[in-house]
């Protein structure tokens, strides 16, 4: 076995161990109406059902749930399916900026950090429906400093950047203003301007318009086999990760496909 193969599988690891300590902030977080966040990481974890806690053998990253037949050991209630997901998603989302961008470089491990603060964004969005600020504050600080190293290295252009970042959140500025935020919320709006200042012009367009592709195909599949309307509220945020992550690695591929088309 190569000693790449091993670093990789280690990666994986990590990357799965912090995807079950990003279980317990998604769990564990609180938002208050007035957006005020609320979370509480001490103490051990405990079942949601019976409340009882949980040993070290029932928190091992993705094998407890597979071990437990994906059941609590005491009372017998089902696992959400949750938990060894965004462990597993974390793992793939760590080894994969390591394999295309290098162990050395120095943008794949702020790359890892920004997709775990992703995983965060889709999940608690998925079942909240509200982009929670606690995770957009250190996003902003990752971006920042992977583009100051970005201009320092003249990998990008700063117009570049201002006008992704205007593109990203403007639109959805837009959105909620007319439809005063029927269709979005504020939240939206400031992931998209993060996601601009990221992914840069001409690549925040690549990512949008994937989010709102992905997004309508969605919806027709919610409508047509789980009984949702035109008017239900189907959260936006993880369409947004969804396709910037998906923008990050082959943004450029899809651009050269898209105009070898015409």
């Amino acid at each position: 076995m190569s000693i790449n193969i091993i670093i990789y599988i280690l990666a994986f690891i990590f990357g799965a161990i912090i995807g079950s300590f990003s279980n317990v902030v998604i769990y564990r977080l609180k938002i208050a109406k007035n957006g005020k966040a609320n979370i509480n990481l001490s103490g051990r974890s405990k079942c949601p059902h019976c409340k009882k806690e949980l040993t070290i053998f029932e928190l091992i990253p993705i094998l407890s749930f597979v071990f437990l037949s994906a059941r609590c050991a005491k009372c017998k209630k089902p696992i959400s399916w949750q938990y060894p997901l965004v462990e597993i998603i974390s793992g793939i989302l760590t080894v994969i900026p390591l394999y295309f961008l290098g162990f050395s470089n120095i943008y794949a491990y702020l790359v890892i950090l920004i997709l775990y603060l992703f995983i965060v964004i889709f999940f608690y969005d998925l079942k909240n429906f509200i982009v929670p600020d606690v995770a957009l504050y250190p996003l902003f600080f990752l971006i920042l400093v992977f583009d100051i190293i970005k201009l320092a290295k003249h990998d990008v252009i700063l117009l570049n950047l201002f006008i992704g970042t205007l593109i990203g959140g403007g639109l959805f500025l837009i959105l909620v203003y007319f439809s005063r935020e029927k269709w979005m919320g504020w939240g939206d709006v400031k992931l998209g301007f993060l996601l601009g200042l990221l992914l840069a012009y001409p690549y925040i367009i690549v990512s949008h318009v994937m989010a709102f592709i992905i997004g309508a195909v969605i919806s027709l599949i919610l409508i047509g086999f789980r009984g949702k309307t035109l008017k239900s509220e189907v959260p936006f945020a993880p369409f947004l990760v969804l396709a910037a992550t998906i923008t990050l690695f082959w943004g450029q591929m899809i651009i050269n496909w898209y105009f070898r088309g015409f």
